[in-house]
């Protein structure tokens, strides 16, 4: 009989904590407790906590009020729930599961409110990050979530194919945002981020929605991503409103080189240090490697940035089954901005790109 997938990560995570001395794993809403145990629970200022032993059964505590969510979620195949009531203090209920262990690890993004209420509750000599335990485990992902990971790439391709007719004198970056995102909620189940920075704006990587007009030879870079059955899609094109000129037409041709050469370098047992010094070292030799600001990439899965981490100073080994951007950047203060980014999974030999728009200079 097949193993349940969480029940799998389960035990593979009981594993991780035996070898790591963690007595016990306490995780609220998020991605670790969406990988574990398949409950995409809300999060709300009432406590849920999934109690994870390093050996011995695993309790979800939940308030009364999401009972019916938990229930039809995957989580109760996998651990016992225990509901408590407005009136009930739910991190006592948590230590009584707890059994008092002297290392416990936390969800990395729990609020400090909670933490520091389990942490009066527990007394544990040693708290870790619950990232100690499971980041080895999520960052490789399976069949299934490569699967996912491929439809949602597809689905971000879609959407780039049709930004080019959403383009045009006149229009402001929140205008275009507007009708990118109306087209990620048709080919995905949520929006999660839309950039268009135009001319200048391109300068600034993290530049948000504003209400520039968009005009004549402008250069627009095209940052969006979506989430498509809990995997993140995430792309970056980049468009030009008539003819380019030499100087960005130029960038972006040794733009698409470096890309290019990041994506060469990806395969198993590399560093991961060694992707960013393929792509920062065709920019660098082009003169463009100080107008490369950022990292080269970052991981992606049911978080868009998780690990592995794409930078200079990573020697993390690539493994089969990590997937992560490949986008390296050169960006002109007050003038322009370009980036080429894709979605790569490492296989057994090599790598596969997960999105298949053209790199080159979209011209509209």
């Amino acid at each position: 009989m097949a193993i349940h997938p969480h029940a799998d990560r389960l035990a593979r995570a009981q594993r991780a904590m035996q070898v790591a001395g963690v007595e016990v794993l306490l995780l609220g809403p998020g991605a670790n407790l969406r990988w574990l145990s398949g409950y995409h629970a809300l999060p709300l200022e009432r406590l849920t906590m999934l109690i994870v032993p390093a050996d011995g059964a695993a309790a979800l505590v939940a308030p009364e009020l999401e009972r019916a969510r938990a229930t039809a979620s995957p989580a109760v195949d996998i651990a016992e729930l225990v509901t408590w009531s407005e009136t009930d203090d739910p991190f006592t209920l948590v230590a009584g599961r707890a059994a008092e262990p002297s290392t416990v690890a936390v969800d990395d993004r729990l609020w400090a409110s909670f933490t520091l209420r389990l942490q009066d509750r527990l007394g544990a000599r040693e708290w870790v990050v619950a990232s100690t335990v499971l980041a080895p485990l999520r960052v490789r992902k399976d069949a299934a979530e490569l699967a996912a990971l491929a439809a949602a790439g597809a689905a971000i391709d879609e959407v780039h194919a049709r930004v080019p007719s959403l383009l045009r004198p006149g229009r402001s970056e929140s205008e275009v945002g507007a009708d990118i995102a109306t087209a990620i909620r048709q080919t995905h189940d949520e929006v999660e981020f839309v950039l268009v920075a135009s001319g200048p704006n391109g300068a600034s990587p993290h530049h948000e929605l504003s209400d520039r007009r968009l005009e004549a030879g402008d250069a627009v870079v095209v940052d969006i991503g979506g989430i498509l059955d809990g995997y993140c899609s995430d792309e970056t094109r980049n468009y030009q409103l008539g003819a380019s000129d030499r100087e960005y037409a130029h960038i972006h041709q040794v733009l698409e080189a470096a890309q290019q050469a990041g994506v060469d370098a990806v395969r198993p047992g590399v560093a991961a240090q060694a992707i960013d010094r393929a792509a920062r070292g065709v920019l660098e030799d082009a003169g463009f490697g100080e107008l490369f600001i950022h990292r080269t990439g970052h991981g992606i899965g049911l978080e868009v940035h998780e690990e592995p981490w794409i930078v200079d100073g990573n020697t993390q080994v690539l493994e089969p089954g990590m997937t992560f951007s490949v986008e390296p950047g050169v960006y002109v203060p007050g003038r322009h901005g370009a980036r080429i980014e894709d979605i790569v999974a490492v296989t057994d030999d090599g790598v596969e790109r997960l999105n298949h728009r053209p790199h080159g200079l979209t011209v509209v």
